[in-house]
């Protein structure tokens, strides 16, 4: 790293229990995967200047090649994450009566999540952001209040339907468990947030597949116009979904894999009651169930996460899932 040059990271998250409640007052267990992360540098200079990484310039070899990348990285490109993260940062500052520094910054950032397979992309360029923020401006926000703040850069500013998991999963790390408690959020600005211990974990696959990416704000939007119209059968599936991130999180610290593995089965199966399922996730699910393993989505779809039962299990999830062109890898939480 450049002298000088100050660093925030945030790493890619999967749900294990619980999503998509998260958006809905509900309950979630969910991991950091450090296998992937976002890195933001933050530099002084002499103006604030926000540096484009190569798929966010506008510029493109013709138009296939522009069709081409807007398919595979869609129109939410990093920069306007940062300029949202960047203004609600000095919204905070000012509404805390935070003095900030007169300084300005060249700001760059990176990342290797793979982008809009429901891995947590755009939240962890902007917890990245926040925290290359705090640094080079020494500004501390409450750790239980940033993924409030993070959150609102997306609701508010860029308009994407969004819940709680990836921001608290990505300001806490390793295995959280997290209760949306309604009334304490409007009370406090947050929920319940609880660290379990990552030794707790089974043996845990991830699969993603780069060619279903798309953009998870949209493919929740059904679920929320049907929420707030009061549909009582989208609301009872909800409230079955936090129900079982809470049983989930007594059976993970008891150890009880097998009801673990039978309640991700069933978060998948009841998501699916409440949204369309593309015939390409569903095959990668029923790959993984075919071979033993539990299989859900990690989070809106394109990735998907389960349990499997040892090495030769394993190994054969890698070969049929990369016959469907997917990645499959161990997610590493610790």
């Amino acid at each position: 790293m450049r002298t000088g040059m100050i660093e925030g990271i945030a790493y890619a998250r999967a749900g294990i229990l619980g999503n998509p409640s998260d958006g809905y007052f509900g309950k979630i267990i969910a991991i950091s995967v450090k296998n992937f992360s976002a890195r933001v540098t933050l530099q002084e200079s002499e103006k604030l200047e926000i540096e484009s990484r190569l798929e966010d310039k506008e510029s493109y070899g013709s138009l296939r090649e522009l069709a081409e990348r807007t398919q595979l990285y869609g129109y939410y490109d990093g920069v306007r994450l940062i300029k949202a993260a960047l203004k609600k940062f000095y919204e905070y500052s000012h509404a805390q009566n935070i003095s900030l520094r007169d300084r300005n910054f060249t700001i760059r950032y990176e990342s290797s999540i793979p982008r809009q397979v429901g891995l947590g992309g755009s939240s962890a360029i902007i917890t990245a952001t926040m925290r290359a923020l705090m640094k080079f401006f020494d500004v501390r926000i409450p750790l239980e209040l940033l993924p409030s703040l993070i959150l609102s850069a997306e609701r508010e500013e860029l308009d994407i339907s969004a819940g709680f998991m990836d921001r608290v999963t990505q300001v806490y790390e390793g295995c959280v468990y997290m209760d949306l408690n309604k009334a304490m959020i409007r009370e406090k600005g947050h929920g319940l947030y609880e660290r379990l211990n990552p030794g707790l974990l089974p043996d845990l696959y991830l699969a993603y597949k780069p060619s279903l990416g798309k953009v998870s704000g949209k493919v929740l939007n059904d679920i929320r116009v049907r929420y707030e119209r009061g549909d009582a059968f989208v609301v009872g599936t909800l409230r079955q979904l936090a129900g079982l991130a809470e049983i989930g999180k007594d059976a993970l610290l008891a150890g009880n894999m097998e009801i673990l593995f039978d309640l991700m089965n069933k978060n998948f199966d009841l998501r699916s009651q409440i949204m369309t399922i593309s015939p390409a996730n569903m095959e990668m699910i029923d790959t993984a169930r075919r071979l033993g393993a539990s299989a859900k989505f990690a989070g809106s779809g394109g990735s998907i996460l389960g349990i499997y039962k040892g090495r030769a299990m394993f190994d054969e999830l890698v070969a049929a899932l990369g016959r469907l062109e997917a990645k499959v890898i161990r997610p590493i939480v610790a």
